[in-house]
């Protein structure tokens, strides 16, 4: 977490805007645990995980959307025979990520 932290003290320092994803609920065989963290800045850059790879591009897009709009949202992937060619968790389990623009404390 703390490099986390410091990497949003040297984006901000940077004047990036910063969204938050969070992994808030996981279900199944799944890479990384509730409460797994990734930030992305507006340039598209990104530091942590919440998958381990398997739908970071995804939620890169996401974020920028909800920089762009500055409204949160809630994404779920899983995989299912509907999604076998689409962006989902190979490794069978289901997350759910909360993304949100991180807003500095005054």
């Amino acid at each position: 977490m703390r490099d986390l932290l410091d990497q949003i003290d040297t984006w901000r320092s940077d004047g990036e805007a910063i969204a938050l994803a969070t992994v808030v609920a996981a279900g199944g065989s799944t890479p990384r645990p509730v409460g797994a963290k990734m930030i992305v800045s507006a340039t598209g850059k990104m530091h942590g995980s919440v998958s381990g790879g398997c739908v970071e591009g995804s939620v890169i897009e996401h974020a920028l959307e909800v920089l762009e709009q500055g409204k949160p949202r809630l994404i779920e992937y899983g995989i299912s025979d509907d999604m076998a060619w689409d962006v989902g968790l190979s490794c069978g389990g289901q997350i759910e990520v909360f993304i949100e623009p991180l807003v500095a404390a005054n």
